[in-house]
């Protein structure tokens, strides 16, 4: 996989300009059906979500007119208001227990295309994507296809330069997608969309249904979106590995049993890895307070370690060492609280709660 930079359609700060193409699309859309359906979801995104719509607005004709539909989640910052003035048919959605989930049922369940484009409000689309990945469905099995999200700032924090490589998956027949993905409506029809119910991992759960029905999940090798990840603060990594954790432990237990078990291994490994992982941490600090220098050292030893084994395993992320290096750290640190997410899924399901949503921005 490439490690060239974003391209310069995802790296310009303003907005995108309409063309003459794109509003000739626009007026024929008035009076036939669509080929593309285009859902975007977001709550308070500001000026993400503007730039969302434009990119939208500013892509490569796909064959024949398309709809723009923007499912807003409650936000008081002017956001459907904005989306109106692009042209977009704007949802409000206002459940009692906020999701992803429900954002995209809304939108996909009044879509009128065959096909349905799912983006976030803080990514951008590549002008390039839909038109160069509609032939993938000539395929009848494809149900799904993805391309490469990769941040748009990497250079903003150091959280947004190590978690751009979380995006990076190889191509081909993959188990799921992520939240900005093309598919084929009659698939989310046979599978009544996405659960709800579920406050995180709703793409993945989805694709496992997918697949049950024999529909595959294509990841292409061609960039798909930008994402402003706009992460600063450690409280918000924190927040959004315990997002996963929740994710990992609630779709796991959904599918436990199943003939098509998702993620049960991966939250058994984190029970595993995260639990040594803390009480490394416990040990170091409890030897630092005891004044042994020893007990710390080998801690951190073992730290440093493990990164740099995970960094030389991801050569293929990226060319620079010390991206990997940090990521190699990542991959570990994040461990302890995707645990305690984990961890928070079963105390609620054993008190018969259910949690809100975790939100990291």
């Amino acid at each position: 996989m490439s490690d060239a930079p974003l391209t310069p359609e995802y790296e310009h700060g303003g907005t995108v300009p309409i063309h003459s193409e794109v509003e000739a699309r626009r007026r024929r859309a008035r009076t036939s059906s669509p080929v593309l359906s285009v859902v975007v979801i977001g709550r308070n995104e500001g000026e993400r979500l503007v730039r969302c719509l434009e990119s939208v607005r500013a892509m490569a004709d796909p064959g024949g007119p398309v709809e723009l539909i923007y499912v807003d989640s409650a936000s008081t910052d002017g956001s459907p208001e904005r989306a109106t003035a692009l042209g977009a048919q704007v949802l409000t959605v206002r459940p009692e227990r906020p999701s992803a989930a429900t954002g995209r049922n809304a939108g996909w369940r009044v879509a009128q295309a065959p096909f349905v484009l799912f983006l976030d409000g803080d990514t951008i689309l590549h002008p390039r994507f839909v038109a160069d990945s509609l032939p993938e469905f000539q395929n009848p099995k494809v149900g799904v296809v993805w391309g490469h999200r990769r941040e748009i700032s990497t250079d903003a924090s150091l959280y947004n330069r190590v978690l751009d490589l979380d995006w990076i998956y190889p191509p081909g027949i993959t188990e799921f997608c992520g939240g900005d993905a093309l598919m084929r409506r009659e698939a989310l029809v046979e599978v009544d969309g996405f659960d709800a119910s579920l406050i995180a991992g709703e793409e993945p759960e989805l694709c496992q249904r997918l697949r049950a029905r024999g529909y595959q999940i294509l990841h292409v090798d061609r960039p798909m979106t930008g994402h402003d990840l706009a992460m600063t603060r450690w409280q918000q990594y924190w927040r959004r590995a315990v997002r996963a954790g929740h994710a990992y432990a609630e779709v796991a237990a959904r599918f436990r049993g199943t003939a098509t078990p998702l993620w049960e291994a991966d939250a058994r490994r984190n029970l595993i890895r995260g639990g040594v992982l803390l009480l490394t941490l416990v040990l170091g600090v409890g030897g630092a307070l005891l004044g042994s220098a020893i007990i710390p050292l080998l801690v951190v030893g073992l730290w440093l370690a493990l990164a740099v084994r995970t960094a030389l395993k991801v050569g293929w992320k990226s060319r620079d060492p010390l991206t990997r290096f940090l990521y190699g750290l990542h991959s570990h640190v994040q461990q302890i609280p995707i645990l305690v997410g984990q961890l928070g899924y079963y105390r609620d399901r054993w008190r018969g709660r259910r949690r809100g949503l975790i939100e990291y921005k």
